[in-house]
């Protein structure tokens, strides 16, 4: 900032603007000089002549493409989070064992559908007879008899728990990109034989018993 001397404006009072030599022999070297000013006087005795002050101006366009750049970004976050896969966990056993031997089965798979209905709760879990996702466990498929029948669902600590009450099945989880390819199964026909005498103290199982837990529009088909 520069700082002028003005000589043509009126010195305040008591202020010598052209000091003699003898009052500059007195003080050589003051170490102030105080310059009272006039309330009543038009002038100053230094002007100052401050830099020009860089001026800003809002961009309509510049702010709106800020907030499409923004929207953008949201959106793509948005269709990452749906295209994310979902993860299906499951038990699965050899058909024998899981539709026709195990003796609470059906009862847990149906007190549990029941409990859905009550609450409104959407269905999260099927059976899959031969699921195309055991191509993905090899070491699952070299110890599971074939036809096998999976228990899938989105419920991971239901699952264990599953597996837990049926004891002899495998259990693993896997990542599909929408319901239908985490259901898929490869069509097949089993078949029960009936036997020749029933001892037990509850009714043998129902033929078909299973068919409100294959995944919706499958065909597949299971005799006893």
């Amino acid at each position: 900032m520069a700082a002028t001397l003005t000589q043509r404006c009126w010195a305040a009072p008591g202020v010598k603007l052209n000091p003699t030599p003898q009052t500059l022999t007195r003080n050589p070297k003051p170490k102030s000089l105080s310059l009272p000013l006039s309330a009543n006087s038009t002038c100053s005795l230094f002007s100052f002549t401050p830099p020009p002050s860089p001026t800003f101006t809002k961009s309509s366009s510049s702010s709106s493409s800020v907030r499409t750049a923004v929207a953008a970004v949201e959106s793509d976050q948005l269709s990452s989070a749906e295209k994310k896969p979902s993860r299906y966990y499951f038990v699965v056993a050899n058909a024998k064992f899981m539709l026709d031997e195990e003796e609470h089965f059906q009862e847990q798979l149906f007190e549990r559908l029941r409990l859905f209905k009550e609450r409104n709760n959407e269905q999260d879990f099927w059976l899959v007879i031969e699921p195309k996702f055991l191509d993905k466990f090899p070491d699952i498929t070299r110890r599971l008899g074939r036809p096998a029948v999976a228990l899938v669902s989105t419920n991971g600590p239901w699952i264990t728990f599953m597996k837990l009450r049926l004891d002899r099945v495998l259990s693993e989880s896997f990542e599909a990109e929408s319901l239908e390819q985490a259901l898929a199964s490869s069509p097949t026909n089993i078949e029960f034989k009936k036997p020749d005498k029933w001892v037990a103290p509850y009714p043998k199982y129902e033929s078909e018993w299973w068919g409100p837990f294959l995944p919706p529009g499958s065909k597949e088909e299971a005799k006893v």
